[in-house]
């Protein structure tokens, strides 16, 4: 299980760094350096501002902790890198498709209903402990990521006017974003482990907040 979870770790990381290292090319000495520092603080920093994308991200992590399939069948043993891995990783890639589409002009409808409808869903997916093929559970997450990644994209830091900023600050909200689901897989392999009924509690909880959103 240890292993299992510093594999995880290592892997997130080395995206978190890739992500980094591509926005990071672009700041070559033509620009202004602090512009791009700050946009890349401001995109770490963004997921952390608001509870919803917070909450959603996590949650990602302990779903996809909690429904892996383990090497010797579900329920026996460690659980499957890439079933741990699948979900959180396409969240982050449509996430960042959807903050291109915010960023390229283009118009997506009802932004804020379907962030509500992703804790909703995901909190619900959490405390039933739902097991969808892979590609399903995929498509679920990555369509939600989409709406996620438009806001973030929306709400562009004014010190992102070029390129260069722009692309440290997506890179920065990606690097938290696979922190975040880190954080959930962690909470979620141990809970899975040891207290399950914590996990269906804290799903429930997030699935309320969801709704209370759509109602507010």
């Amino acid at each position: 299980m240890h292993r299992t979870v510093h594999r995880v770790a290592n892997r997130l990381a080395t995206g978190a760094a890739l992500t980094l290292a591509t926005a990071s090319a672009f700041a070559h000495p033509g620009h202004d350096a602090a512009t791009v520092s700050a946009s890349l603080w401001a995109g770490m920093l963004h997921p952390f501002t608001g509870a919803d994308h917070l909450l959603a991200m996590a949650a990602v992590g302990v779903w996809s902790a909690l429904t892996a399939t383990s090497r010797g069948g579900f329920g026996q043993g460690a659980p499957s890198t890439a079933d741990l891995l699948r979900q959180p990783l396409a969240f982050v890639a449509m996430m960042l498709v959807g903050a291109a589409l915010g960023l390229a002009g283009v118009t997506l409808p009802a932004v804020e209903p379907m962030i509500a409808v992703s804790l909703l869903v995901i909190g619900l997916l959490v405390a039933m402990r739902a097991r969808l093929p892979a590609t399903a559970g995929m498509a679920v997450v990555g369509g939600f990521a989409l709406f996620h990644g438009y806001a973030h994209g929306a709400e562009l830091p004014a010190t992102a006017v070029a390129m260069p900023a722009v692309l440290a600050y997506m890179g920065g909200f990606a690097a938290a974003t696979m922190a975040l689901h880190g954080l959930g897989i962690g909470a979620g392999l141990f809970l899975r482990r040891h207290a399950g009924w914590i996990a269906r509690l804290a799903g429930a909880g997030v699935a309320l907040y969801g709704a209370g959103l759509l109602v507010a």
